[in-house]
């Protein structure tokens, strides 16, 4: 029989859609782009009308050569990559690899992976849209001058093994001008001043904030001013100038977008946005679920849009009504507005069905998955629900020249907040203040102490601050926040200190010599105009080429000029505690593709490098040496002794100085599914071992290795 051949882009993706389809389909995956422009050649041809010059990708042989055979023997093939420009772009690139007319309906599109979404992008194919296609090359010719125009300067004129990029560069500025801020910070000191009221003895007491001085805000600005109005309420008489008591509702917030989803994931999960991402994109290809085999959890994680599928919606609220009663119910389907710039063309990140609960995939889902799903399917649930209400009583209370203010809220009903964690029911904790009507005499129970404070400089970036500011100041794209900060950190250019993102020396050096010599290229309004060129690109409002000729001529000529002033500088080399044994200098840290490691300064006369050596400090349990962390070619975690040739000691998993009761070997730390620490003996014998049907304890695997 003939076979209709699908392309998607992931294996674990091609597994999930191939149960859903009949036998006559064949589902396989391009792993990625197959054709780019080569790393090895600048690949663009400015001349005539910045033509890229693409090639097949090194080691996608095999792979062309399989999809090609396939597609012989297909009597129809559907190009089903990923539902944005990247997607569209790669989808392209096959068209041309396998001969199909991209004008041709061989582009399906769908934005969850479950049967019912498939079979519809199966029944409505369409051509390849080549003005996205236009959009993503305009994105990746830009980037490609930038980067291998630019880049080789800073070689030239810091150091090899630099980079610099539109969107990072911009992002790097970002937290260079935060820091100046917080370095240029003066704290102002100001004082507060509060009192406990209540209308007669036993009567219930409450806390009121001191406002106003011969009604005008007041400002106490030192101990001297906050004595005086200290003395002056000790003899006033208070009485009730003005009392409310309102409804006040507090509406639920939309789904998720990328933005947000990687903004809360830092703050709620504490995940970086690059695991938040690689989470997302499991859930989304597909997640073994009990009988049901391979199931997308997620819609499509990489989008701007708030707006959910009417279908979706309204399976959401029928739920809602079923589980929580039809009150939490609102009588129309919330609905939320997308910001300005956002494209808005597929859905927020929702469940693909409601009914599979956090609770009902907690089995079949790792810690972290379940972590983030939870997080998903919380906010698309609540997104629909009905708004919080609290009453609240607010009392203005004259004290002779000074007006005072005390506010209470309690919950009346929760809605939306059922479903929501312990952090948001902690701001709406309930605090209580008697309605008191207007000119009803109160007396002061209890003047507290002034309270000292300090004006505070603006906080340091993290990276969900860094994301939601390149999202409001139109930076990017959802899909390039993570790589961008991944990127800043990898080249050195910032440091994490705990959550914080802190501009480092070689930053602020690159930053200041992009500013002098290419404002533009790192300025924000530049680079949101140019944001929304390339939406227009997409649109078809604008020309690929005309939007490429207006960036290229003046960067240029800024070029040409950068060249000839910019003098060599030394970039700052932090020199390490560790001598090299070929010739005696004290090795220094430098940044490679893959991260710090240590060379020596001798360079080109003496080529020594190492590892920089993280220990752990425990000794090893064969040789007495010290154990490090190490990582393997695909950057896993992995456990070893630093006498390695010598002494062979590794685990997967951590040594701990602990010893085992029952042999006295080292014992050595598991991390469990369910996030709980286990410890065992390293002694595969013993009985405090970690026995398992694979090798005991998993420590013999990372021998293997």
């Amino acid at each position: 029989m003939t076979k209709n051949l699908v392309i998607v882009e992931s294996p674990t993706k091609s597994k999930t859609i191939e149960k859903f389809l009949w036998r006559n389909y064949t589902v396989r995956a391009s792993m990625g782009h197959l054709r780019d422009l080569p790393k090895s050649l600048f690949g663009v041809d400015i001349e005539h009308d910045f033509e890229p010059k693409y090639i097949n990708i090194r080691g996608k042989g095999e792979l062309i050569k399989e999809l090609k055979t396939l597609a012989k023997k297909a009597d129809k093939i559907y190009l089903a990559t990923d539902p944005d420009r990247e997607g569209e772009a790669i989808g392209w690139h096959l068209a041309h690899i396998l001969g199909v007319d991209p004008e041709a309906n061989c582009r399906i599109e769908f934005h969850e992976i479950t049967s019912g979404a498939i079979k519809d992008a199966l029944k409505n194919p369409r051509p390849i849209d080549l003005d996205k296609v236009d959009a993503q090359q305009a994105r990746r010719i830009i980037d490609r001058i930038v980067g291998y125009q630019l880049s080789p300067l800073l070689w030239r004129k810091i150091r090899k093994g630099l980079s610099a990029g539109r969107v990072q560069s911009v992002a790097v500025k970002i937290i260079a001008d935060r820091e100046k801020e917080i370095a240029d910070f003066i704290p102002k000191e100001y004082w507060t001043l509060n009192a406990k009221l209540r209308e007669k003895a036993k009567a219930p007491i409450f806390e009121a904030e001191v406002i106003k001085h011969l009604g005008k805000k007041l400002e106490i600005h030192t101990a001297e001013e906050a004595a005086i109005v200290e003395k002056a309420l000790a003899k006033a008489a208070y009485i009730i100038e003005e009392a409310t008591k309102k409804e006040r509702k507090r509406n639920p917030l939309p789904p998720f977008t990328t933005s947000s989803l990687q903004q809360e994931a830092v703050k709620r999960l504490n995940f970086t946005t690059k695991k938040t991402m690689m989470v997302a994109q499991q859930l989304y290809e597909g997640v073994a679920v009990g009988k049901e085999g391979s199931v997308g959890l997620i819609t499509y994680m990489r989008t701007d849009s708030v707006r959910i599928a009417d279908v979706a919606a309204a399976d959401i609220r029928s739920y809602i009504e079923s589980e929580f009663g039809k009150e939490f119910r609102p009588s129309h389907a919330n609905s939320y507005s997308s910001k300005k710039n956002a494209q808005d063309a597929h859905e927020a990140i929702r469940p693909t069905s409601v009914h599979r609960t956090p609770l009902e995939m907690a089995k079949h889902l790792n810690k972290d998955q379940l972590k983030l799903y939870s997080l998903i399917w919380n906010r698309a649930v609540a997104s629909q629900m009905a708004s919080a209400v609290f009453d609240v009583t607010t009392l203005l209370i004259g004290a002779g020249d000074y007006q005072l203010r005390a506010t209470g809220s309690v919950l009346k009903f929760e809605g939306f907040l059922k479903l929501s964690d312990k952090k948001d029911l902690l701001e709406d904790k309930d605090k209580t203040v008697p309605y008191l009507e207007a000119k009803t005499p109160v007396e002061l129970y209890k003047l507290l102490p002034a309270e000292q404070h300090f004006t505070e400089p603006p906080a340091h970036f993290t990276e969900a601050t860094l994301v939601k500011e390149l999202e409001d100041k139109g930076i990017g794209r959802p899909s390039t926040y993570s790589p961008t900060i991944q990127t800043i950190l990898d080249r050195g250019y910032i440091a994490k200190e705990g959550k914080k993102l802190m501009i480092t020396e070689l930053g602020l050096m690159i930053v200041d010599m992009l500013t002098n010599y290419f404002k533009d290229i790192i300025d924000i309004p530049f680079s949101a105009e140019l944001e929304t060129e390339l939406d227009e690109i997409a649109e078809h409002k604008a020309d690929k080429t005309k939007i490429l000729e207006k960036f290229y001529v003046p960067f240029s000529k800024l070029m040409e000029k950068a060249d000839k002033e910019i003098e060599a500088v030394e970039a700052p080399v932090e020199v390490s505690d560790v001598k090299c044994e070929k010739c005696g200098r004290m090795m220094v840290i430098k940044q490679g593709r893959f991260g710090k490691f240590l060379a020596c300064p001798g360079f080109p006369e003496c080529r020594n490098t190492k590892p920089i050596l993280h220990k752990i400090g425990v000794k090893c349990p064969e040789c007495g040496g010290e154990v490090i962390e190490r990582k393997t070619k695909t950057r896993r975690i992995f456990y070893g002794c630093a006498n390695y040739p010598e002494c062979k000691f590794t685990s997967w998993d951590r040594p701990t100085e602990e010893k085992c009761p029952k042999c006295g070997k080292v014992m050595l730390e598991r991390i469990e599914k369910n996030g709980n620490k286990k410890l065992y003996c390293s002694n595969e014998t013993c009985e405090n071992g970690l026995h398992i049907k694979k090798g005991k304890a998993g420590r013999k695997s990372a021998k293997s290795k």
